[in-house]
């Protein structure tokens, strides 16, 4: 059955008016606990709606041909298609019907192993093909028993090639794997887990084998000092509870040298040398908590960002951009040297909740907007379905001043 998700024309959007300066924020944004510092530049980019949907999106991926992929999380309906190439203006679903027959009224009849259960991102891999990052824990609470893992799809075949799943060790009760990384010779993943205790996981992929790091570590924890608002007020649900996204946005230098991530419920981004995360003979070896404590100890304070959902580091000129929810903008932080002040890329009403980054082969940065202040988790009269977009612009010359090292080659 076709699925009920249908992109709308693309269009072009408005420039934003000049007179919107870098430095002046949304109402809310000045009062915000743990705002960033003060965007240092004026807006520059122009935003193009490339599609919108009728429920709520989260990842997209661009994959080395072009192809978008984009996926529909099982938060606060039971959605029809949970991952869907943008193909002609219409969602078809990835990599079959069959992948996205999964229900939660199923969840019986319906094997977790190899249907997609929540699905919150999609990733292009070094490799060309696309991988799918399935934490299995409808409306972001019980997991699935056999539901957690990644998928790698074969964008030459359109077909499973394979499946990494991971066990409580790795995916506990009460955790929600959020979004991945891979390093460039294509042999480990990075996920972070934005769940009850924020963790890091490591992924061998040739071997299959994974580890969380940093299980409970400061850096990967919701930060107490921090309140998420959004208006002006504290973003809330009915029952009082507030956003608590443990580590979410992550993020890995084009040279696969260093890894970022930062909490939702935070202001602070840390990076960590990929080589302390190996997991080698020397820390496999190890007590969990002495492992952990020797991979904290390399852990580094880049800046602060303020409460960011996406983290990408662009390809053309080694900078990462970071979606920043609170006051509905894009800022991008250069990254030659430690607190170094983000600047504004582009400020927008309609970037409710910028979420999740892509970047095409030509440069263009795409992100979706998940609405989630829109959501049933905060508004109990919102839709079950939730209507989205998603978005591109092409980063300007002036984003953020200073320049990191050479652009690295094309992958």
């Amino acid at each position: 059955m076709p699925p009920r998700l249908e992109a709308r024309p693309r269009q072009r959007t408005r420039t934003i008016a000049a007179a919107l300066l870098g430095a002046v924020l949304l109402p809310g944004a000045a009062v915000a606990q743990g705002a960033a510092p003060t965007p240092a530049a004026a807006p520059t980019a122009t935003l193009t709606k490339v599609a919108s949907f009728d429920h709520q999106v989260t990842g997209v991926t661009v994959a080395k041909d072009g192809r978008i992929f984009v996926n529909f999380p099982r938060w606060t309906e039971d959605t029809e298609v949970s991952v869907a190439e943008l193909k002609d203006g219409k969602l078809v679903p990835f990599p079959d019907a069959a992948w996205n027959s999964w229900r939660n009224a199923r969840k019986d009849e319906v094997t977790a192993k190899d249907h997609w259960v929540c699905v919150q991102s999609v990733v292009a891999g070094p490799n060309g093909n696309l991988w799918v990052l399935d934490p299995a824990a409808p409306a972001m609470a019980t997991l699935v028993p056999g539901g957690p893992k990644l998928v790698e799809i074969d964008l030459a075949t359109n077909q499973p090639a394979r499946t990494i799943a991971f066990d409580e060790s790795v995916a506990p009760q009460g955790s929600y794997l959020n979004d991945v990384r891979f390093s460039p010779d294509g042999k480990t993943a990075y996920l972070t887990d934005s769940g009850a205790r924020g963790a890091l996981v490591v992924v061998d992929l040739d071997g299959g084998r994974a580890h969380r790091v940093l299980d409970g570590d400061p850096s990967t924890q919701p930060d107490k000092s921090v309140t998420v608002t959004y208006d002006g007020k504290p973003l809330r649900r009915p029952d009082g509870r507030g956003v608590e996204f443990a580590a979410d946005g992550i993020a890995l230098s084009p040279d696969g040298k260093t890894l970022y991530w930062q909490a939702i419920k935070g202001k602070t981004l840390y990076s960590l040398p990929t080589e302390t995360l190996a997991g080698g003979i020397t820390t496999a070896l190890m007590p969990a908590t002495l492992a952990d404590k020797s991979v904290a100890g390399r852990i580094e304070t880049v800046g602060e960002n303020g409460p960011a959902d996406g983290l990408i580091i662009s390809r053309k000129d080694g900078r990462m951009y970071v979606t920043s929810p609170q006051d509905d903008s894009i800022k991008v932080r250069d990254l030659s040297a430690k607190g170094n002040a983000l600047a504004t890329v582009v400020q927008d009403k309609r970037l409710r909740w910028p979420d999740t980054f892509a970047e095409g082969p030509d440069g263009t940065l795409y992100v979706t907007t998940s609405h989630i202040q829109d959501s049933a988790f905060y508004k109990p009269d919102a839709p079950a379905a939730l209507p989205t977009e998603l978005w591109s612009f092409k980063p300007g010359t002036a984003d953020a001043t200073g320049s990191t090292a050479p652009p690295p080659a094309a992958r």
